[in-house]
């Protein structure tokens, strides 16, 4: 028997990049994958490698900044299955590279609403399926760049994205702690070979950067229904888990 087989996971930005490894990997490990992403046919794309490896998916192409969309979503599931035994959040924009001062307030809200209200969102859908898991897992792709102690200049917007979300996901292990089975960990998978880095760092050689597959396993890991600990990070470069409490 697959270690994830008759569990249901549900991955944001899944069509490509490190989402799609990581849909990839659950597949692997026998979970039915929900695959949300905005494009349809990198969302069909996904649904053939995920039946290659013996899997199956239900392909669900939405933006994030639907939060409507999110609830019926949630819905949906409830009537299907029941629960909701992996929440994977990695859907994130990297917003524009400029002083705070220049940001127009359109590109600022459609950041945040990606990178943290959606994730919310999320969250506010799925509590009550997780918990209905015996081993319900959230957990979120965040970065180095909102806890870093010197932040970086002309990248205010996102690290401030990723420091909201880091503030979520914490808020939500301690919720759920003595509550729950739920875990709910975050990911700060370092520099990846992805189109949101080659868009950061244009004359970056991508091939010095691993690729989304190879760090996959490492946050797969974390869904699995013997993690134990909540409400830290995974710091993938350091290859450690930051921890803001006793594991439990």
């Amino acid at each position: 028997m697959s270690a994830l087989e008759n569990r249901v996971a549900l991955v944001t930005g899944a069509s490509r990049g490190i989402g799609r490894a990581v849909a990839l990997e659950l597949a692997k490990r026998g979970a039915h994958i929900i695959a949300l992403a905005r494009t349809q046919g990198a969302l069909e794309e996904l649904d053939d490698a995920i039946r290659a490896v013996g899997s199956s998916a239900t392909l669900v192409p939405c933006d994030l900044k639907d939060f409507d969309a999110i609830d019926r979503l949630g819905l949906a599931v409830f009537e299907r299955w029941g629960k909701l035994d992996i929440l994977v959040g990695n859907a994130g924009l990297l917003g524009p590279t400029t002083p705070l001062s220049h940001l127009d307030p359109p590109q600022w809200n459609d950041v945040m609403a990606v990178n943290v209200t959606a994730n919310y969102r999320l969250i506010r859908s799925f509590d009550a399926l997780l918990r209905q898991s015996d081993a319900g897992r959230a957990v979120f792709i965040s970065s180095g760049a909102g806890n870093k102690a010197d932040l970086s200049p002309y990248r205010g917007l996102y690290a401030t994205s990723k420091a909201a979300l880091d503030a979520v996901a914490r808020t939500f292990a301690a919720e759920t702690q003595n509550t729950s089975k739920v875990k709910v960990m975050l990911v700060n998978p370092g520099y990846v070979r992805t189109k949101m880095r080659a868009q950061l760092m244009p004359g970056e050689d991508p091939m010095s950067l691993p690729a989304p597959e190879e760090i996959a396993p490492k946050i797969v890991d974390l869904c699995m229904p013997d993690w134990t600990e909540t409400g830290g990070i995974l710091d993938i470069p350091k290859g450690a888990v930051q921890r803001f409490r006793e594991p439990v």
